[in-house]
């Protein structure tokens, strides 16, 4: 039996969106940079994408910038706000995504940004009041906070830190690769400069997304070498997963309140279950309360079984991980759990559920999880 709970780092396509994909790949070959009809064409799908994209999520179609997926477009944020805006103090927090962290740290040992770090609370949300404290301190900073935690699961509240960031004229970036296609967003109704997506988060094809510009901010070339994306990144446009990637968000926003039914049940379940099976289970981040639902992080009891928990899982077919893809085959442990103050004793899992997921597929991870810790499954 294989079962994958690894949908944090991508998720399976959906065959609708190969069936759109596919007619692009076989017909629609022209460089949409040509003049000629066969550039026209396609010139035309890809703008025909941007204003599908654009309209679900409420901006204007010069909003949208194409990239070749999040990490991409985080990078591309910073860059903007830094080298075009002229921004030179960060506030952000200790378990972003390393698409930001890094890129930051990078800066700052450059002697372009300072950063500040603003402080967590213990399940780990962003601490609302020192994030205050901080913009008062260093006003019109940039500001990147991600919308949902990708090893723990936990919310931003994208619409509070927005008026917040207005109020101390800050420039407000968000990671929300994790929540794209997985929630209603009108970005509209926030006050938000940035947002970067990835398609393959919500059953669209790897390799592409894109990254929301305020209209107000006023971006240069990212990448040179030619006028694609409205002069803002150089490159022949990934047409086919350009279509993809609308196709995707389309059917995930078409589905959603279905889709969040089935996994919130999912994720609900696999909660009390654990609980009743394995004495002393704990859950990371704020997994019953203002959590994606998307996402699971347990937390299991010490045991000498712990450094190959993710092994024996795979050995029995059950794909999970120990923290953020990105990370995989590293010895470091998790930048975010270090940073929420987990217990370095007690082996973490994310599990990570879709919608093609079933309950069925959660039992038979509950009975092997009750197994390697010696727990007796009782049949209900």
């Amino acid at each position: 039996m294989k079962i994958y709970l690894d949908n944090a780092a991508t998720t399976p396509i959906d065959p609708e969106v190969v069936d759109a994909m596919i007619p692009v790949m076989r017909e629609d070959y022209g460089n949409p940079s040509s003049t000629h009809s066969f550039g026209r064409k396609t010139r035309s799908v890809v703008e025909v994408a941007r204003r599908e994209v654009a309209q679900l999520l409420h901006v204007s179609p010069g909003e949208i910038c194409f990239t070749s997926g999040g990490t991409e477009a985080d990078n591309m944020a910073i860059h903007i706000a830094v080298d075009q805006l002229g921004i030179r103090h960060a506030i952000t927090s200790r378990i972003e995504h390393h698409a930001v962290g890094h890129t930051l740290e990078n800066l700052a040992k450059k002697g372009k940004i300072d950063i500040s770090y603003v402080k967590l609370t213990e399940n780990g949300h962003v601490d609302l009041d020192h994030l205050r404290e901080l913009l008062r301190q260093h006003p019109r900073s940039f500001v990147s906070l991600m919308h949902a935690n990708n090893e723990i699961g936990n919310l931003l509240p994208l619409k509070e830190v927005g008026d917040l960031c207005k109020e101390f004229e800050a420039v407000f970036h968000s990671d929300t690769v994790q929540t794209l296609g997985h929630y209603h967003l009108d970005l509209r109704e926030l006050n938000i400069d940035f947002v970067t997506c990835a398609a393959h988060k919500f059953h669209g094809p790897k390799g592409v997304g894109f990254l929301y510009i305020n209209e107000n901010i006023n971006a240069s070339p990212f990448i040179h070498g030619g006028a694609q994306e409205r002069n803002q990144r150089g490159g022949t446009e990934n047409v086919y997963g350009i279509v993809g990637l609308s196709k995707a968000l389309q059917i995930a926003l078409r589905d959603q309140e279905d889709h969040q039914n089935h996994v919130q049940g999912l994720k609900s379940y696999m909660i009390a279950r654990l609980e009743e099976l394995i004495p002393g289970v704990a859950f990371n981040g704020d997994a019953k309360g203002n959590s994606l639902y998307t996402v699971l992080n347990v937390c299991f009891p010490p045991s000498e079984k712990g450094d190959m928990l993710l092994f024996n899982l795979d050995i029995m077919g059950i794909a999970a991980s120990g923290g953020s893809a990105c990370s995989s085959g590293s010895n470091v442990g998790s930048h975010v759990l270090q940073n929420i103050n987990t217990d370095p004793d007690r082996p973490a899992v994310r599990f990570s559920f879709s919608k093609f997921n079933t309950q069925a597929e959660i039992d038979y991870c509950l009975q092997v999880l009750a197994e390697l810790f010696a727990v007796p499954v009782q049949s209900e």
